[in-house]
């Protein structure tokens, strides 16, 4: 399923999947490594029960560990690496090292402490994410009160990560056909998912065992005592906001001002997941199509209603006819990219003249450029043709938290009804999309549950009414599970809403931040 974290400023899309490499959208895990435990919740299955409050003595030395800063490449930001217990059910066992980054607090006002974001994925980069926008973007008054971290998830960018594929594969891999129509075209999908899961096996056999979300958040606590921090004071954005909620309902007495931007629902199964955000899609696209047809450059159709169609049309053509690009490496434009880069757009209405541009180009004048552009953005492919390790880190994560949403090609056969109803336009695609999980070398370690953090301190829960990759109803969901919500309602397009042009939003979650005053509960904002 197609995941994404949150970007600013220099990109339009953000936050780290996509249609081949992951499985349920931003999937949930329960426990792992013996690091949680359950409890019964009055409804809504097992929910995620609190750890001890005291440390084991058998971590002591990771809680207590000094960073040793140096500086970064990046101008005003420091680095270190800090370790954490690869197995925290066997800590003696070896430790994993992770990448952290940090920009201190630049005045005037008394420092309030540490602010950790995540910018979702699962797989993105949380440092990248902290250098490239956060460190230098957040605004003026929380930079200057907070020092802005972050560390890299287990087997994310510079904390050991995930491998599975070489460019050249992947490149072949993100071409592969998603809507196939005879038994030689499914098998050709099912060799490609099995391909994938074995290069992720064979290069880390290990890892991949070690990569849950339950895991990344009990690194967060280790991170945030090394930093000196009694609380932990957190923005996660999109998957990041699981993350964050995982941590609460692990550490509920050691949150401190968390803001959840974006949110799931850890409560769905991957099936369920998936279908939602499917709709979701469908939603953001449904505005890009009213949008489109306001403009004299939307070559699609005068109604949104013709929109779909030919979109669904030209997606069809390229199934049987990909167009040239002018990629050095001779890759065309089929079916599986062009879909990547129409929903990679999605994610933010910025990116929609873009799209329109990219669409003029292929519909009218056969040049693929445009949207293998915006799906090469998405994939993080650079111009020398390797790819960070998002797709990896992504499809390791979801794969680990939740078992499968489907097992076989038949099962999604089944289900095609279902996403098409959800989205006539991707649903076919994202049904397929549905199946790696299936050939994974590793089994689930987590499963659906809920999350409700009994004792914690208020925390903001912000839900945008047509985000595309994480529905407006999942941030309702998740506000009601966790006890001390507060929901935040943007009315407005696009994935995620902090600093994305609501003033509204943006005061809210600032006030949070530096004042400990939470909004009202049911607050609603709109795009300006």
């Amino acid at each position: 399923m197609y995941t994404r974290r949150t970007s600013r400023p220099n990109r339009p899309l953000r936050a780290g999947g996509a249609l081949l490499a992951a499985v349920a959208l931003l999937a949930a895990g329960c426990s792992s490594g013996g690091s949680s435990t359950a409890a019964t919740a009055v409804d809504g299955g097992p929910a995620l029960g609190a750890l001890p409050r005291a440390t084991p003595s058998v971590l002591t030395s990771y809680y207590e560990q000094k960073l040793s800063w140096r500086d970064c490449e990046i101008p005003g930001f420091q680095c270190a690496t800090m370790k954490a217990p690869l197995d925290y059910a066997q800590p003696g066992e070896g430790d994993i090292r992770l990448a952290v980054s940090r920009r201190k607090a630049t005045g005037p006002g008394e420092r309030l402490g540490s602010l950790l974001v995540n910018p979702g994925g699962p797989g993105g980069s949380a440092v990248g994410y902290v250098q490239g926008y956060a460190g230098i973007g957040y605004p003026a008054e929380v930079r200057a009160r907070y020092d802005m971290v972050a560390v890299d998830p287990r087997g994310v960018a510079g904390s050991e990560p995930v491998e599975c594929l070489t460019g050249r594969q992947m490149d072949t891999y993100t071409q592969t056909d998603l809507t196939p129509d005879d038994t030689g075209e499914t098998g050709e999908l099912v060799a490609a998912y099995k391909r994938f899961a074995e290069g992720c096996g064979q290069r880390a056999p290990r890892l991949l065992r070690h990569v849950s979300t339950v895991e990344a958040a009990r690194d967060m606590d280790i991170l945030r005592a090394v930093l000196g921090d009694e609380k932990l004071t957190y923005v996660g954005a999109s998957y990041g906001t699981f993350l964050g909620a995982t941590y609460a309902g692990l550490f509920p007495e050691r949150v401190g001002r968390l803001v959840l931007d974006g949110a799931l629902d850890p409560t769905l199964p991957a099936h369920r997941l998936n279908q939602e955000q499917t709709a979701g899609f469908e939603t953001a696209f449904q505005a890009f199509a009213k949008d489109c047809v306001k403009r004299k450059d939307c070559v699609l159709g005068s109604t949104p209603a013709r929109v779909a169609e030919n979109l669904r049309a030209f997606f069809e053509r390229l199934d049987t006819r990909s167009l040239p690009t002018g990629d050095a490496g001779g890759r065309r434009l089929g079916e599986s990219l062009a879909t990547t880069g129409v929903i990679a757009a999605m994610y933010d209405e910025g990116a929609w003249p873009r799209l329109r541009q990219a669409l003029t180009e292929a519909i009218g004048k056969d040049d693929g450029a445009g949207l293998l552009a915006l799906s090469d953005s998405y994939f993080e492919r650079g111009p020398d043709g390797t790819y960070s390790n998002l797709m990896y880190a992504n499809a390791a994560v979801n794969c680990l938290d939740l078992p499968a949403a489907y097992n076989t090609p038949e099962e999604v056969e089944r289900a095609l009804p279902e996403f098409e109803k959800a989205s006539p336009v991707f649903g076919r695609a994202l049904a397929w999309a549905s199946l790696n999980c299936a050939y994974w070398p590793v089994k689930p370690t987590g499963g659906p549950h809920r999350i409700e953090a009994k004792g914690a301190a208020p925390i903001v829960v912000v839900g945008t009414t047509r985000d595309p990759a994480t529905p407006y109803r999942w941030a309702q969901a998740l506000a009601s599970q966790l006890s001390s919500a507060r929901l935040l309602t943007h009315d407005g397009d696009g994935h995620t809403a902090y600093g994305r042009g609501s003033a509204c939003v943006d005061s809210a979650i600032n006030a949070y931040l530096l004042r400990g005053t939470p909004p009202a509960d049911g607050k609603r904002c709109s795009a300006s």
